[in-house]
C-alpha cells in the first residue's frame, strides 16, 4: 500500500504531464490542495477558476481569493449562472450535475475567449466512489480529469499533506454549496438562500466549526456537531433572536448532528 507521500509523488507526475492545467477551485481543503500542487510544478501553466454565484457564501470567496493571492498562484473568477437554470432550482435531486455543468462550460468558455487551452481538472478524491455524486456525471461529460483520485487520495491523507505544505485549509470543515441547504425537492429561492447564508455567517462568527443551517420554509433546522449541543443551547436567547430576525418562525437543533451529505 502506498504512503501518502508516494501518492504526492505520483499526483505531481501526472500534473507535470500536462501542458497547461485550469483546475476547479473553491477554497476547499481538495480543491486549494490540488491547486497547490499544480501550482508547484506547473507555475503559471496552471490557473485556477473559481466561480462566483449566489450559491457561494461571501466570505468563503473572499478567503479563497485571499488564499490564492497570498500563494502567488494564477487566479481567474468567473460568473456561474446555474441560478438562472430552471433544472438546478427545481431541486430534483441532480442540482449538483447542474452547478458543476455551468462551472465546466464557463471554464472552458473562459479559456476559449482567452485564445487558451488547458486541461480541466476537479478535486475529486478516493473518498467520493462510495457516493452517488451528480457532479461527476458533468465531469466525465466535460472530459475533467480527477488527479487526486488518480492517485488514489483519501480525505484525510489530503489533511495530512496540506499540513506539511502550511496549507490553512488543512483542517478546514467540510463545506457545500448554499444551494444543499434545501431539501431535496424544495424549490431554490434566492431570497431563501440569503436567509441561510446570513444565519451560517452568525454562527461562523460565534465560533462555530462545523454547522448547517437547513432551510423548511418558516423553520431552520441547525445541524452542528454533538459536542456544541451544550454551548449551543446555552446560547440560545442570542441565537434564537438573531436567526427570526432573518425571517425564521422556528429554529430548532437536530439531536442527529451535523451529517454531510444531507439533503432532507
Amino acid at each position: 500500500m502506498k504512503t501518502p507521500e508516494e501518492k504526492e509523488r505520483a499526483l505531481l507526475d501526472e500534473l507535470r504531464s500536462h501542458d497547461a492545467l485550469a483546475v476547479a477551485y473553491s477554497g476547499g481543503v481538495d480543491s486549494t490542495y490540488l491547486a497547490d500542487c499544480a501550482h508547484e510544478v506547473l507555475g503559471d501553466r496552471a490557473t485556477m477558476i473559481i466561480a462566483d454565484s449566489p450559491s457561494i457564501p461571501r466570505s468563503e470567496l473572499r478567503a479563497a481569493i485571499d488564499l490564492a493571492n497570498a500563494r502567488g498562484w494564477k487566479l481567474r473568477v468567473v460568473q456561474t449562472l446555474e441560478h438562472h437554470i430552471e433544472a438546478y432550482l427545481e431541486n430534483r435531486g441532480d442540482r449538483c450535475f447542474h452547478c458543476k455543468n455551468e462551472l465546466f462550460s464557463r471554464m472552458e468558455t473562459l479559456l476559449r475567449e482567452a485564445g487558451e487551452s488547458a486541461v480541466l481538472a476537479h478535486g475529486a478524491i478516493e473518498d467520493d466512489k462510495t457516493d452517488i455524486r451528480p457532479g461527476t456525471r458533468a465531469a466525465a461529460s466535460h472530459r475533467v480529469v480527477a488527479p487526486l483520485q488518480n492517485a488514489g487520495l483519501f480525505k484525510e491523507e489530503i489533511r495530512a499533506l496540506s499540513r506539511k505544505r502550511g496549507l490553512p485549509t488543512a483542517g478546514k470543515a467540510s463545506f457545500a454549496c448554499l444551494g444543499s441547504r434545501f431539501p431535496t425537492g424544495t424549490r431554490i429561492d434566492l431570497k431563501a438562500m440569503e436567509r441561510v447564508e446570513v444565519a451560517e455567517e452568525f454562527l461562523r462568527a460565534r465560533g462555530y466549526r462545523q454547522y448547517r443551517v437547513r432551510h423548511h420554509g418558516d423553520l431552520c433546522r441547525i445541524e452542528i456537531d454533538p459536542a456544541d449541543f451544550s454551548r449551543l443551547v446555552a446560547e440560545r436567547a442570542e441565537i434564537l433572536a438573531t436567526l427570526r430576525k432573518t425571517g425564521y418562525r422556528f429554529v430548532t437543533l437536530d439531536l442527529a448532528g451535523y451529517a454531510t451529505g444531507s439533503s432532507t
